[in-house]
């Protein structure tokens, strides 16, 4: 399993309402996406921090959603309105509880995931989204 963690620091407070609508958007196409597992939205408005934790078959799986002209289509429009981080990394198994011990740590800054959730190195990106 690949797990991903997004983290979305946004800007302006007023943006949130609009990317939780396309988040959720996204989210209603789940089932249908090859290679998805599972996926969580989260939310931190008094930071003005959203993302999610999602996890995947594989890194093909994950690269065919980021791909999608919808998903494209909201990085675009929210690619100048903050600062996204992304982190993956292999799980061996389908462990809610310790993906999200690891997620949380990520989210947290505090570090990298180290258990034995973590079955790769993980692989961790940061900038503004640029499509």
């Amino acid at each position: 399993m690949l797990v991903s963690v997004t983290d979305f620091t946004f800007t302006k407070r007023l943006d949130l309402p609009g990317i939780a609508r396309a988040a959720i958007g996204l989210r209603r196409t789940w089932p249908a996406l090859d290679g998805a597992v599972g996926l969580w939205l989260w939310t931190a408005p008094r930071s003005r921090r959203c993302g999610a934790v999602s996890v995947w078959t594989g890194e093909e799986a994950l690269h065919g959603f980021v791909a999608r002209p919808d998903h494209v289509a909201i990085m675009r429009k929210y690619r100048t309105r903050g600062v996204a981080k992304a982190t993956t990394w292999v799980s061996p198994g389908l462990d809610e509880t310790a993906i999200w011990r690891d997620a949380y740590r990520v989210l947290m800054g505090s570090g990298t995931p180290t258990g034995p959730n973590a079955g790769a190195a993980p692989h961790t990106g940061e900038g503004r989204l640029r499509r």
